[in-house]
């Protein structure tokens, strides 16, 4: 029987995504990507070296493993070519990586107009990466877009790029008052080259995954950014343009939702978050500065320092709801050694009103102010513990409480950065 092992973040990303799915890619025969961009960070550290990867799939550092960009991906080939590099230079092959020829391109203008719509917002900044991911998205649903097979067609190609070159330029000029910033001819014969580098890799993906699954092989579908990004479910504006709840699957990487199932939620042991918007347990003092230097909660992708804050259930309850949580993953305890006291969100209070439910609206949830729930904190070094039993009492406590309050069971916890530096308590793949 085939294994379909969705993992997604649970909170604003990351989680710590990038090991849990480096972890299970050494068992995975097919690793997926299916939403996003280079927007995504996953950090993986193996054998003391880390790899920093934006867009090709973490099963890369497994050669048998075939890693699919699929075509819910917005694929920058600027940035593919340099992770290639960085890649074939520490000696890991590449040879094993399938992009679709269904996802849409990034170009320099999407970049370029990202940047320039954040700078409109003024004080109504989303906290966009600015990699061009959402200008992409739009042309996407704008169906203006260029995709992959596209590319692979030089006269189709440049009839399509012609009328973008054009409109965005229309754009710069009309709408953000500067002067046209886009050249038809040098973008044309930089992407011309990409396209001859990229053929070897372009396939129909949709049926390798398809056609693994059907052979019963183990398909890791690697999420990125978190659930509170999803364009439809997280905390809009400030949020992705795209899906990286576990839904967003079956359309990112061309496959029915049956075919998908076990979804893995990636838990971080307190919450983070990047950018703008409310963030009920955020903290403010010594304590999330603590947080802050324990975790190394700095952007993979952006460098920006990350907000911190206590554990929050309610959002967590949420994911678990949305994405239909089959397990948890709980990352970073090791970050909370060392606290006397750990705290615990289980609620909202909103006025003189008690909010169970994670709201839509921003303006509510601006309102709102936790509900804590205190534990006792624990001071032992848990860095080197393999097995669940051998952690401290009141780390156990906290993990179980967690479980109590989420209602999905913790399978996997992390004690350390390093791949060997986790606890199984129960193998997501048997």
């Amino acid at each position: 029987m085939a294994k379909t092992v969705v993992v997604v973040g649970t909170q604003w990303g990351d989680e710590g995504k990038g090991k849990v799915i480096d972890f299970l890619a050494t068992q995975a025969d097919v690793v997926v990507r299916g939403q996003g961009g280079n927007n995504a960070g996953h950090t993986l550290v193996v054998d003391g070296k880390k790899f920093a990867l934006r867009l090709i799939p973490s099963g890369i550092l497994n050669s048998n493993t075939i890693n699919v960009i699929g075509n819910g991906i917005v694929f920058d080939p600027k940035g593919f070519f340099e992770e290639i590099e960085m890649l074939e230079s520490n000696g890991i092959s590449t040879k094993n990586i399938k992009i679709s020829d269904r996802a849409h391109i990034v170009f320099p203008y999407h970049k370029e107009l990202d940047g320039l719509a954040e700078e409109a917002r003024g004080d109504n900044k989303i906290g966009t990466t600015k990699k061009g991911i959402g200008p992409c998205y739009m042309d996407k649903t704008e169906r203006s877009g260029i995709r992959v097979c596209d590319l692979m067609d030089k006269e189709i190609f440049a009839k399509k790029l012609k009328l973008q070159v054009d409109a965005k330029n229309k754009l710069v000029t009309g709408v953000y008052g500067k002067e046209a910033m886009f050249d038809f001819d040098e973008i044309y014969n930089e992407f011309i080259v990409y396209a001859e580098k990229m053929r070897p890799y372009v396939e129909d993906t949709t049926v390798i995954v398809y056609d693994a699954i059907k052979a019963n092989k183990k398909v890791l579908f690697e999420g990125a950014q978190g659930t509170l990004l999803d364009l439809d479910l997280g905390t809009y504006p400030f949020v992705t343009s795209s899906h990286p709840t576990s839904g967003g699957f079956a359309v990112g990487a061309g496959v029915g939702p049956n075919m998908i199932k076990d979804v893995v939620g990636i838990v971080k042991a307190y919450t983070t978050r990047v950018g703008e918007g409310p963030f009920v347990t955020e903290l403010f003092d010594e304590t999330g500065d603590r947080i802050r230097t324990q975790g190394h909660e700095f952007g993979t992708v952006t460098g920006r320092a990350r907000r911190c804050g206590w554990f929050d259930a309610v959002i967590v309850k949420y994911a678990a709801r949305v994405n239909g949580l089959t397990s948890i993953s709980f990352m970073l305890l090791d970050v909370l050694t060392g606290f006397d006291k750990i705290k615990i969100c289980t609620a909202y209070k909103m006025g003189d009103k008690i909010v169970n439910n994670f709201p839509a609206s921003l303006e509510d949830l601006a309102k709102c102010e936790p509900v804590y729930e205190e534990l006792d904190g624990w001071h032992e070094d848990i860095t080197k513990v393999e097995k669940f039993e051998d952690l401290p009492e009141n780390a156990k406590k906290y993990i179980a409480r967690i479980e109590e309050l989420i209602g999905v069971n913790v399978d996997l916890v992390s004690v350390g950065p390093n791949r060997t530096q986790t606890i199984i308590r129960k193998n997501i793949f048997a």
